[in-house]
């Protein structure tokens, strides 16, 4: 196993509030909207956020494939939480991964003009094709969040 941590950092800029923005993180209704990439859904019957510190932030990514449906949970527990600038949660690791647990730290930057700068940092992951994989993820979801938040 390598000791070697990757670690993904991305920024991103919304056309809304910051009080949107990270509301669409906090409420079901809306995660079911926009969570995952392109082509996998986030069914709201299986979101839970408990919006607190020590509460848990669930979502259960879910597609088909050519071997039928998968699903992937992400279970998270919140350690930090300052709505509306600050939400950090920490997820189990997926199986296969060199470490037990990922830490995911968003901080939202109100720009003015009802503009969002929204910064990601999550890791570690066990490398960094791991991490551009999850960038590319990310970026699809936000496509998502976008049209969403518009």
């Amino acid at each position: 196993m390598s000791t070697e941590q990757h670690t993904l950092s991305l920024t991103r800029d919304f056309d809304a509030p910051r009080e949107k923005v990270f509301e669409a993180w906090m409420e079901p209704d809306q995660l079911t909207k926009w969570f995952g990439p392109v082509e996998v859904d986030a069914p709201r019957e299986k979101i839970i956020v408990d919006p607190r510190v020590g509460g848990v932030w669930q979502v259960v990514m879910a597609w088909t494939d050519e071997n039928g449906p998968q699903e992937a949970p992400i279970e998270a527990v919140i350690t930090q939480l300052n709505a509306p600038g600050l939400l950090v949660a920490t997820a189990k690791a997926a199986p296969d991964a060199d470490h037990e647990y990922e830490e995911m730290h968003l901080e939202f930057e109100d720009l003015g003009g009802s503009r969002t700068r929204m910064h990601l940092t999550q890791g570690p992951f066990a490398s960094e094709e791991w991490v551009e994989m999850t960038r590319d993820g990310w970026g699809t979801s936000f496509d998502k969040l976008d049209a969403t938040l518009g």
